[in-house]
């Protein structure tokens, strides 16, 4: 069975996991192998073979049924819920915050996030208006408004549609075995794996991670996303899970979807918070596995034994 597990994060609905078994693999084990020979050729780093690197895949329980053109042609008024509501405009403060060039949400003429959520009769006005200012983001130049849209659906069904949890739960825990020393974990997949470590902890199995390798997570969002977690924060600290021994938590310093970088003040103090700089591609799951931060991490977790 694999040592090492990745969990893909929104946005893959029409791949498979033999496609992001084909991308994903090779960049993971590039990264382990870039750490190795910045560590000048360290022999105690060792790069994990092909088949000892498996995908959780979950993307189909968000592929549309049925052959209509339009599922997912989303626009502004598809924003529909307060917590999709909430999630662009958490985006949409965190890309002014980071980016120039993107007019913050409570600037001169608007209300800010506050206001706006409490305005219902202007809330397409403001969403529109996050939108623009979100495409236009030197980040996220040239993506579309309805891949925005559906990413944050994604996001939001995750934490709301009870069946589409336990399905892509079951898609994670599917993979955890007695064999598996880490697991690498991207966007809202790093949710995926924090609730699947705790609900492998709870149900007794014989999982013992010695890593866990977060890439652009959102679990630091207390509002959107941490108070909604399984099981719940207690006293305003998340469970840490019992079957974990080591937690990484890297960000790139612009990557918007991540907005709380620093996940050790909500999660406990033995997460090691990292930066690392992505590029133009702030978000992109292939820049973060081929830094050496993430690599180093890997290696760290596989090279500890279960004794340990």
């Amino acid at each position: 069975m694999a040592r090492v597990v990745f969990v893909h994060g929104v946005g893959k609905q029409y791949l498979s996991e033999d496609s992001l078994v084909r991308d994903i693999v090779p960049e993971l084990r590039g990264g382990v192998r870039l750490a190795r020979d910045g560590a000048g050729a360290d022999g105690a780093v060792v790069v994990p073979a092909p088949e000892d690197v498996a995908v959780a895949f979950y993307g189909d329980l968000f592929r549309p049924a049925g052959t209509r053109v339009d599922d997912e042609n989303f626009q502004a008024a598809d924003v529909e819920s307060d917590l999709e509501f909430e999630l662009l405009m958490a985006w949409w403060a965190e890309a002014a915050r980071t980016d120039p060039q993107v007019p913050a949400p409570d600037e001169s003429g608007t209300r800010g996030t506050v206001g706006w959520a409490a305005a219902q009769g202007l809330r397409l006005k403001t969403v529109r208006r996050a939108l623009d200012a979100l495409t236009g983001a030197q980040f996220l130049e040239g993506v579309r408004d309805r891949v925005l849209i559906g990413n944050l659906k994604q996001v939001v069904r995750y934490l709301t549609d009870p069946d589409i949890r336990t399905r892509a739960q079951a898609a994670v825990a599917a993979h955890l075995t007695p064999d598996t020393r880490v697991v690498v974990a991207h966007s809202l997949g790093t949710v995926l794996a924090y609730e699947a470590l705790c609900a492998a902890a709870a149900r007794g199995e014989e999982v013992k991670v010695q890593m866990l390798v977060t890439l652009g997570s959102p679990l630091g969002m207390r509002g959107v996303v941490l108070n909604r977690l399984h099981p719940a924060p207690v006293d305003g600290r998340a469970v840490w899970p019992r079957n974990l021994r080591a937690w990484t938590n890297i960000a790139d310093t612009t990557d918007i979807v991540a907005v709380v970088r620093e996940i050790a003040p909500a999660f406990g103090p033995a997460v090691n918070d990292l930066v690392v700089h992505n590029g133009t591609h702030m978000h992109d799951a292939t820049r973060y596995l081929t830094a050496i931060e993430t690599g180093r991490a890997i290696a760290a977790g596989l090279a500890r034994t279960a004794d340990e």
